[in-house]
């Protein structure tokens, strides 16, 4: 494998605006790609918006998810891919024939389609079907994963996914500032986000606390670490609906560690390039071969009834 130049992008986006979306994807895949990065990651739901949906009926899901890959926000993916010849990750909600709904993450190169990732655990609409596979793909001879913001918070999707052979995990989120019963959780203030240059200093060190990037850093760089992976962490920057996100969208190495982070409070992206060898040279590729599933196949198996709860909703 040679050494892939990667970016992680965030963007605020536009709830159930796709064109404005699409366009604002198009503008950083090309800014990247001029950068020479050969792969770009956007974050969950942003060609369609995501928090909005909480409130939708299933005719309102139907007629704002599409087909994939037979729809326009695919064929556009696509054909921006083949214009700048960079490979694209991108989130929406689909719909089968049957009318079944789910939150997927596409990639596509100059190629056309390539795949899509069903999440795994969704909650923000209840008309939502939860996706029943792991994916597993190539990219420029990478093999890559996508799990899609909560399916990240199960650690046992990550290993799984690492154990199928994924050497990158690209993990779109919708996540950070919200409440919950760990300590320092909780909303960011939106009126700050209406004067956001006056208030720079103080949304930056809302964005970087409990709210948000500190809890982010307690457990992301272990599912790294821990699988001897690439995760390439991708979040949205200022409003979604009525909550305000924080950014943050990282890559973090086999080693647990942040090799490049997006800093700025505006649609921005960063790159690192990915080197093959620190996988290998990584703690958690020993332990990956050191493990005995023997010991605790059959516990890990268990029969269980999922229970997912969400405490901001």
């Amino acid at each position: 494998m040679k050494n892939l130049k990667i970016a992680t992008a965030q963007f605020e986006n536009k709830s159930y605006d796709k064109a404005y979306n699409l366009r604002v994807i198009e503008k950083l895949s090309k800014e990247a790609a001029e950068k020479g990065a050969n792969v770009i990651n956007f974050h969950e739901c942003s060609i369609t918006g995501y928090t909005f949906a909480r409130n939708l009926s299933k005719q309102q899901m139907l007629e704002l998810a599409e087909t994939i890959p037979d729809s326009h926000s695919i064929n556009v993916l696509i054909s921006i891919a083949k214009k700048y010849q960079i490979t694209i990750l991108a989130g929406l909600f689909e719909k089968d024939h049957e009318e079944n709904l789910y939150k997927a993450h596409v990639c596509v190169d100059e190629t056309g389609f390539v795949t899509k990732h069903r999440k795994l655990h969704p909650f923000i609409n209840p008309n939502l079907s939860a996706g029943t596979n792991y994916t597993i793909f190539n990219i420029h001879g990478w093999k890559c994963g996508i799990l899609i913001c909560y399916d990240n918070n199960i650690i046992e999707n990550v290993r799984a996914t690492a154990l199928l052979g994924a050497q990158i995990i690209f993990m779109p989120h919708v996540t950070m500032c919200t409440p919950s019963t760990r300590p320092g959780a909780g909303f960011v203030d939106p009126e700050l986000w209406k004067d956001k240059e006056t208030n720079a200093k103080q949304l930056r060190e809302e964005f970087d606390s409990l709210k948000g990037r500190q809890w982010l850093m307690k457990w992301l760089p272990a599912r790294a670490y821990d699988n001897a992976i690439y995760a390439i962490f991708s979040n949205p920057i200022g409003m979604d609906d009525d909550q305000l996100k924080n950014g943050c969208s990282m890559i973090i190495d086999p080693f647990g560690d942040v090799i490049a982070e997006c800093r700025s409070l505006e649609d921005s992206f960063v790159i690192a390039e990915l080197n093959p060898e620190k996988i290998i040279q990584a703690g958690g590729y020993r332990y990956l071969e050191a493990r005995k599933p023997e010991l605790y196949g059959e516990i890990i198996s268990k029969a269980h009834k999922s229970v997912q709860k969400v405490i901001w909703r």
